[in-house]
């Protein structure tokens, strides 16, 4: 079993299982969240580029604020619209 830490201060642990991962991309619609912090957008870039090569279909999302969560509208939009989601940390 892997351990994740959550770094929202949760004060009850909530067990969650991991989902499979897909065997492959291609053809998938890959959500891209850039949590609003200087120079996401350019690790963003070069990801879809590669994404894009491998043949998958990408969305481009944003968070108003890399302070807070993402607001609940914007989780549930990325959600349905997307199979998978790689969310940008970078400064």
């Amino acid at each position: 079993m892997t351990n994740v830490l959550d770094p929202t201060s949760e004060r009850n642990v909530v067990e969650r299982e991991r989902l499979a991962r897909p065997s492959s991309l291609e053809g998938l619609t890959v959500g891209l969240l850039d949590i609003s912090k200087p120079r996401g957008d350019v690790f963003l870039d070069r990801i879809e580029e590669r994404l894009v090569g491998i043949g998958a279909n990408v969305k481009r999302y944003a968070k108003p604020t890399f302070a807070k969560p993402a607001p609940v509208d914007l989780r549930h939009q990325i959600a349905t619209e997307c199979q998978v989601v790689i969310e940008a940390l970078a400064d």
